[in-house]
């Protein structure tokens, strides 16, 4: 029994992180409401590098669970420049984790505050976090036919307007590769056959018309893309078989002991302009990455598995860079709730700020 009790507290480890990251949300809203009331009659440039600064503080309070609570080893291939630029991030997509893992490179180039996220339609739905990430400068969209292109290039070009510093994160696969469903991997490897291109092993045929939309729309504004291939270790069974990649819950109880990620940052002069050979660019892209994961988990020579070819960096995130964000929201939401009309004003936010949330996403894209 006290076998079990201590398995059982060993799993639940993720539950301190999920609630305060969580719990944290509703007092994280109403700063930002705040903040957007007040820069109401102001410049649009003004508010978003206060907002990003805001985005700061709350995405530096969860990278201290995803890497200093997990102690989880972070090594980084490539080039990753020290200092930071306007990007579109494209990465090979597996788990709920790869969100987080643009946030640990974009911290690394003082850039955090700038990632934003190209999203399935369906996210906007999540309460407050859906609404918010709309606002912070995220695009929703819609798969296949449905993909509505002229609002994304209006999304964008809103934000180049106003000057918004650009970490764009895109993931061209468009779903999880997942190997606990091999009927999607089947369909993707079938297109490509079908499409006369080459079939990928370790990664999905990647779709083009975001990547597409994003570089053609903003291809004056950006300085580079960088190519990011994440491979997490320990993803592999005693066959010698690729299984399901972490989760954020798995992560969080340190289940994966090293997260492997390779840059390549391409110059804009070197991606085809044209939407029919940005697709073959974009599938040689992922060639590169399927080549890459095959040497990582099937390598012959044992010695080379778990590893991505060339130098490596094993980047370690300071407390300084996190602990005091954590302090600072954690210390704010204790505050409201030790009062009633804390309480009260705690519990209002998660209701009406989720209802006016979905109203909004459901009126504005």
């Amino acid at each position: 029994m006290l076998l079990s009790l201590v398995l059982h507290t060993y799993s639940m480890r993720y539950v301190l992180p999920a609630a305060v990251m969580m719990g944290t949300a509703p007092t994280y809203m109403l700063a930002w409401g705040a903040w957007r009331l007040l820069s109401a009659v102001l410049p649009s440039r003004f508010y978003r590098e206060v907002d990003d600064r805001l985005y700061t503080i709350y995405q530096s309070m969860v990278l201290f669970f995803f890497e200093n609570y997990t102690g989880v080893q972070v090594i980084i291939y490539g080039d990753l420049p020290k200092n930071k630029e306007n990007v579109i991030y494209l990465s090979n997509h597996q788990c709920t984790v790869d969100w987080i893992i643009a946030d640990m490179l974009a911290i690394r180039q003082n850039a955090l505050g700038h990632v934003r996220y190209v999203l399935k339609d369906g996210l906007k739905w999540l309460p407050l976090y859906g609404w918010y990430f709309s606002q912070h400068g995220g695009v929703y969209v819609k798969r296949s036919a449905k993909f509505n292109e002229k609002e994304m290039r209006e999304k964008l070009r809103a934000q180049m307007k106003a000057e918004t510093p650009m970490y764009l994160v895109i993931f061209p696969e468009g779903t999880r590769y997942n190997p606990e469903i091999p009927k999607v991997i089947a369909d993707s490897q079938s297109f490509a056959e079908k499409e006369g291109l080459a079939i990928l092993k370790h990664v999905l045929t990647p779709r083009v018309k975001a990547t597409h939309v994003a570089i053609d729309s903003m291809k004056d504004y950006l300085d580079a893309v960088y190519d990011v291939t994440v491979a997490y270790e320990g993803t592999v069974d005693h066959k010698g078989q690729r299984k399901l990649a972490p989760s954020m819950t798995e992560f969080l109880c340190k289940e994966c002991p090293r997260v492997h990620i390779f840059i390549d940052r391409i110059d804009l002069k070197d991606i085809p302009e044209e939407q029919m050979y940005m697709r073959r660019w974009l599938h040689e892209r992922f060639e590169i990455k399927d080549k890459l994961l095959i040497e990582f988990y099937d390598a012959k020579d044992s010695k080379r598995r778990n590893k991505f070819p060339g130098k490596s960096v094993h980047s370690k995130l300071s407390l300084k860079k996190t602990l005091p964000s954590l302090l600072f929201l954690g210390g704010l939401t204790a505050s409201m709730l030790l009062t009633e009309s804390g309480r009260k004003l705690y519990v209002k936010t998660w209701i009406y700020g989720t209802l006016i949330g979905c109203l909004w996403v459901s009126i504005k894209p």
